[in-house]
């Protein structure tokens, strides 16, 4: 089985090293891996480290490097996909370690009837320091991030809605077409929902594993909230099926916030302490759980001051995206997004190599 492994970036060339090296240590045979690396138009030297890579010969099928004109997330990768001629296609973000076995484990899974496989994607850290593993901590919490399944390692096979670094048959990209080029950093839950809409499961495994390098400063880990819940507000719009009700937690959260707070202005304070009371329970409580984990730091004293930052930077983010909403589909309307998911689509198909089927 001939697999691309494809990653984009845009301006990451101080994460590449590690992946680089994790990608060049693969114990899949390397002539049956083809690399598909897409520089969005960095402005350092992302482009001249991937053009390395292409260039030292690590023995793989084939190495290719991508410019994207744009920066959108989307674009780049089903650029990314254009390129690919593999049998099975591998995304993996920039920010990302694999294992030696990754490839491998995900062509087993794959070999044993599963069309789409992942596995369990812990958050790490690098240059590892008492207030980095705190925000690890932060983001590794159900309560500070999510509680997608696939954040941890898994002890049995789940079939989810979504997965991350995720393995693609062929044929499901051949049917299902790319990534919406509308949508940023929403546009893995709309293309999995496509999939899943197409008849096909997606199987995340407990012996694919994979580790997302953690924000390293809290101002950055508070923008990354907020560009999140702005999308989800946006995706609402454009497709309310790929999100889940647990994208509006936050949003809830910041409402009744500013429901109460009005309502103590007007001298009913009662409804605001009762929702400060419940939510300071589930923060200590939470704050109190990180304390169990390994890596304990006196700063995890500051956790219940993070949780409702994150939260809060999340759940204004939703209510700016859902206010912009009307200025975002007028934006949008022309934007030939779907026909760049037929593009994709028909690509893949011309890109099949002799012998091997996209069906």
């Amino acid at each position: 089985m001939l697999v691309s492994l494809c990653m984009i970036a845009y301006n990451e060339s101080n994460a590449l090293s590690g992946l680089f090296r994790d990608i060049a240590l693969q114990d899949y045979p390397h002539d049956k891996i083809e690399v598909v690396f897409v520089d969005s138009m960095s402005t350092d030297d992302t482009k001249e480290k991937m053009e390395k890579f292409r260039d030292t010969d690590y023995g793989f099928w084939n190495v290719s490097v991508v410019q994207c004109v744009k920066r959108n997330q989307a674009t780049s990768w089903n650029a990314a996909l254009m390129t690919a001629k593999g049998d099975v296609i591998i995304r993996v973000d920039a920010h990302a370690r694999i294992p030696r076995n990754f490839v491998s484990r995900n062509v087993y899974n794959i070999k044993q009837g599963e069309n789409v496989v992942g596995g369990g994607r812990p958050n790490i850290t690098s240059n590892v320091s008492s207030w980095k593993l705190t925000l690890l901590a932060a983001e590794d919490s159900l309560f500070g991030s999510s509680v997608a399944s696939y954040r941890r390692p898994l002890a049995q096979k789940e079939y989810l809605d979504s997965l991350f670094h995720a393995a693609y048959r062929r044929e499901v990209i051949a049917k299902v077409g790319g990534f919406n080029e509308n949508l940023g950093r929403t546009e893995d839950n709309e293309f999995h929902y496509r999939i899943r809409m197409a008849g096909y499961k997606m199987c995340c495994c407990p012996d694919i594993i994979s580790y997302q390098h953690s924000r390293n400063d809290l101002h950055g880990m508070i923008r990354q909230k907020y560009s999140n819940g702005r999308w989800i507000g946006l995706t609402l719009s454009e497709c309310p099926g790929c999100l889940s009700y647990f994208h509006f937690a936050p949003f809830l959260f910041v409402m009744a916030l500013l429901g109460c707070s009005v309502l103590a202005f007007l001298g009913l304070p009662l409804f605001l302490y009762i929702l400060l009371i419940i939510y300071g329970m589930f923060d200590i409580v939470n704050a109190v759980g990180c304390c169990t984990m390994k890596n304990v730091q006196p700063q995890f004293v500051f956790l219940p001051f993070i949780f409702p930052l994150l939260h809060v930077a999340y759940g204004i983010g939703t209510i700016v995206g859902l206010i912009q909403i009307p200025s975002w589909r007028k934006k949008i309307k022309n934007s030939g997004a779907k026909e760049h998911i037929e593009k994709v689509k028909r690509k893949i198909r011309e890109n099949t190599l002799p012998g091997h089927s996209y069906k």
